[in-house]
């Protein structure tokens, strides 16, 4: 999008994989919390069955084409690649990433910002796990799974941030790019990955206390798969960085 306005530009990543139910109301509260923020939301895709691409383009023609861009592509390609897609196609000065499942509330986004101008971070995370922090919607088995993989992560790696697993974000562009380049995960330890070489780096990291909120549409795309990978993914890390 053009920056006509001043100030910094915000472009906002969202993943998709059959997300139909959500994307409108996410779509809604974004507009509706960063009314007077420069923004423009880049939805990736990964050709979703049930119609989320279409849903998308109805968006569009509501809020316009230059706020809301789909990028999609052909097949499930792994969270990580994903952002990479989106930050080809971002033209804002800082990058936002969030899931679109209404599990982050667009509410948190004027805090993260404000954080970012009053500190100068090069990010700022939510956290689940500070005061003020929560999770909602989960059962015992969940958060038991959620806590003892951030305890893990935190005693074995010291990155200094509270909520390691997380994946509400804001980055300076350039930032991101540089932490991308690093990276070598593609699925759910990306977004670990990331913040372990931002603290290595030396970037300035600060943390929003935020409410995590079970998905009420659709499934959890968090299987066994996936918490091997992050078990296989922290133990790389601890021996590569």
């Amino acid at each position: 999008m053009a920056k006509a306005c001043k100030g910094p530009v915000y472009s906002i990543l969202v993943p998709t994989y059959c997300e139909r139910l959500n994307i409108g109301l996410l779509t809604y509260l974004l507009f509706k919390y960063l009314q007077d923020v420069p923004f423009e939301m880049i939805v990736i895709d990964d050709a979703s069955p049930d119609g989320t691409q279409d849903a998308v383009r109805q968006l569009q023609k509501l809020y316009g084409e230059d706020r809301i861009l789909l990028k999609p592509r052909p097949s499930k390609l792994g969270l990580g690649t994903a952002y990479v897609h989106g930050l080809k196609h971002a033209s804002g000065d800082f990058i936002i990433i969030m899931d679109a499942d209404l599990s982050h509330h667009p509410k948190y986004l004027p805090l993260f910002i404000r954080k970012q101008m009053e500190t100068g971070a090069d990010i700022v995370t939510g956290t689940r796990y500070v005061k003020g922090g929560g999770v909602h919607g989960w059962d015992l088995r969940r958060k038991l799974t959620s806590r003892g993989a951030n305890v893990l992560a935190q005693t074995l790696l010291w990155p200094h941030v509270s909520d390691l697993t997380g994946s509400f974000r804001l980055y300076r562009k350039a930032v991101l790019e540089d932490l991308v380049n690093a990276c070598v995960s593609k699925g759910y330890v990306f977004q670990m990955e990331l913040i372990v070489r931002a603290h290595r780096k030396g970037y300035q990291i600060m943390e929003i206390p935020i409410s995590f909120v079970d998905r009420v549409y659709g499934s959890s795309k968090l299987g066994g798969s996936e918490i091997f990978q992050y078990l296989k993914g922290l133990f790389w890390l601890l021996l590569t960085t």
